[in-house]
């Protein structure tokens, strides 16, 4: 869903990263973390679960500490090695950790860069300082989003109100001149909520379809 048909040419439009722009591959991060465990939490490659392992990270209670920078990535990395019971080191974690981005992107640049002809762009993510540091430094698309919204840097993190009040405060306009894209259903919402018009990401496609029902490609 939706929402209504807007009425007016979006001025900002707002997106996600994870599994909207970027794919996610957590079997190729979480493979090297696995084959780290110490006999205290091992567990056989054969039964390998990454969404196992994922939904653990998730369950614990410093997750949100770590994605609102209230943690350095070394201290995260003494964390969760206690947590699970890995014997990594620090730079080998950090590697695996960002193993999880995949390199080639879901949407096309050319999208960003047409977008960027006819409104302000702006990226906003729950994501952590490792993530940040990795993005901003290996993929090109992040340059037609002058406002970069990352929750570990502003120490909230969605659904909260604060984190797309900032998005919006970032690109100079208000929430009833804003698109948000996100693939969570929750967060499309909560931004809904705030008088954001959204759209749930499924697929390029899809998303094309909705970009172009607004007015923003294709005409």
């Amino acid at each position: 869903m939706t929402g209504q048909e807007p009425s007016r040419l979006p001025k900002g439009v707002i997106f996600d990263i994870g599994r909207v722009i970027i794919s996610l591959n957590l079997r190729r991060a979480f493979e090297p973390l696995a084959l780290s465990q110490t006999p205290a939490g091992a567990r056989s490659q054969s039964g390998f679960d990454p969404e196992k392992l994922w939904a653990a990270i998730l369950a614990d209670p410093r997750w949100r500490d770590w994605q609102e920078g209230r943690m350095t990535p070394r201290e995260y990395h003494e964390h969760i090695t206690r947590l699970l019971a890995l014997s990594i080191t620090f730079d080998e974690f950090c590697a695996a950790w960002n193993r999880a981005l995949d390199p080639g992107t879901i949407l096309d640049e050319n999208l960003f860069a047409d977008l960027g002809r006819r409104c302000r762009l702006g990226l906003l993510s729950n994501t952590d300082p490792l993530h940040v540091a990795y993005i901003e430094d290996h993929f090109a698309f992040v340059r037609h989003f002058p406002a970069r919204i990352y929750s570990c840097a502003i120490g909230a993190s969605k659904p909260s109100t604060a984190i797309y009040q900032a998005a919006l405060d970032a690109l100079g306009i208000s929430a009833s001149e804003a698109l948000y894209i996100d693939d969570i259903p929750e967060y499309a919402e909560a931004a809904r909520r705030l008088g954001l018009d959204a759209i749930r990401f499924q697929d390029s496609a899809h998303l094309t379809a909705e970009l172009s029902r607004r007015g923003l490609i294709g005409a």
